[in-house]
């Protein structure tokens, strides 16, 4: 036969670089994460939320979202309500990606079923609800970290995040805001009281989110 067969010593070669240009293909897939998609001026951002989203502690003009709209160019939309736990605050979002259809919706709940010694899975729960919904609509999401219930304590030492938002930031695969509001409450100078910000709070607050915003990809 005129046919060349490989060689056994050219076989295994071979055989390793594509198993080895295909290693290299599966690892590269692996690392890229999908982009979030950047948001233009004039974009429609829903702020979810209770007190802290609202502006209790300063006027509706320093409100965080009414900052936030200042330093991106969004019309971002104040669906803050004080003394919402996130069960209200997901009965209320329908409406509100309805009225508004949002091209992102930003997530700050549970500081009150915190402070009133509600089930943490249960709020858990709903705010994975509330991103789920979210999403079904069609918007993207950005979940906002909110103190532990030691929050009660502001003026004693430094807060932390509750640690149900890490968990289902990873288990929903969506972006976190961390430490936000752990850090504004606790500093005093920017506190209207132990559990709402001062105008000057909402500002730091919202300027540290936009500088996660503009990590995800969200913002320019």
């Amino acid at each position: 036969m005129s046919r060349l067969m490989p060689t056994p010593a050219r076989m295994p070669r071979r055989r390793l670089l594509a198993a080895g240009a295909s290693l290299a293909l599966l690892v590269a897939c692996g690392r890229r994460k999908p982009a979030a998609q950047p948001l233009p001026a004039g974009s429609t951002v829903l702020a979810l939320g209770d007190s802290l989203t609202s502006g209790v502690g300063a006027t509706p003009e320093t409100a965080y979202p009414a900052v936030l709209q200042a330093l991106t160019g969004w019309q971002v939309v104040n669906g803050g309500v004080s003394g919402d736990t996130a069960a209200q605050a997901l009965a209320r979002l329908p409406a509100l990606l309805q009225d508004h259809q949002p091209a992102l919706v930003i997530v700050s709940i549970g500081g009150n079923d915190f402070l009133r010694q509600m089930s943490a899975g249960a709020a858990r729960a709903t705010i994975a609800e509330i991103c789920r919904t979210a999403r079904t609509a069609g918007a993207q999401v950005l979940l906002v970290a909110v103190p532990q219930v030691s929050l009660l304590a502001a003026g004693t030492g430094r807060l932390s995040d509750h640690p149900l938002y890490a968990e289902l930031a990873a288990e929903l695969k969506m972006p976190l805001h961390a430490t936000g509001w752990a850090e504004v409450l606790s500093r005093p100078e920017l506190r209207a009281d132990t559990v709402h910000a001062n105008a000057q709070g909402y500002r730091v607050f919202a300027e540290g989110l936009r500088d996660t915003l503009r990590k995800t990809g969200w913002l320019p």
